[in-house]
């Protein structure tokens, strides 16, 4: 599998993630401005999660990169995104509080990582990036 379709798997999942924040967390009185900014604010919790830092941070710090933090992935984060963005959904259908959903989040991303990092087959598939 190229990068390009790790990357289009992931932002699939992601539809998954977005439809709890839909269904969750925009009131009908906000703005497009505003819902907008919750739909960055919840790809920033597992940013901070899984990265450490926010796509805001990223680019501080990355000018002169094209893309954005998740571009610049390798296959073990990009599975361990995909994973987190499944359970964040679950855990904003649970009505979980934002602050507690990162602590949870950053605790599993983690022990995946951890995981990954480890599994050879792993290896193989960065190789072949």
């Amino acid at each position: 599998m190229g990068w390009d379709i790790r990357r289009n798997l992931t932002k699939i999942n992601y539809r998954i993630h977005t439809d709890a924040i839909k269904r969750n967390l925009i009131p009908i009185s906000l703005n497009k401005q505003q819902i907008g900014y919750v739909y960055a604010c919840e790809a920033d919790i597992l940013n901070v999660a899984l990265f450490g830092k926010t796509a805001a941070q990223w680019r501080r710090e990355n000018p002169d990169e094209k893309g954005n933090i998740r571009d610049f992935a390798n296959v073990s984060q990009l599975v361990c995104l995909a994973n987190m963005e499944n359970l964040n959904a679950v855990f904003i259908d649970e009505g979980f509080e934002q602050a507690d959903r990162l602590v949870r989040l950053n605790q599993i991303a983690i022990q995946q990582m951890t995981i990954l990092l480890e599994d050879k087959n792993i290896d193989l598939l960065n190789a072949k990036e």
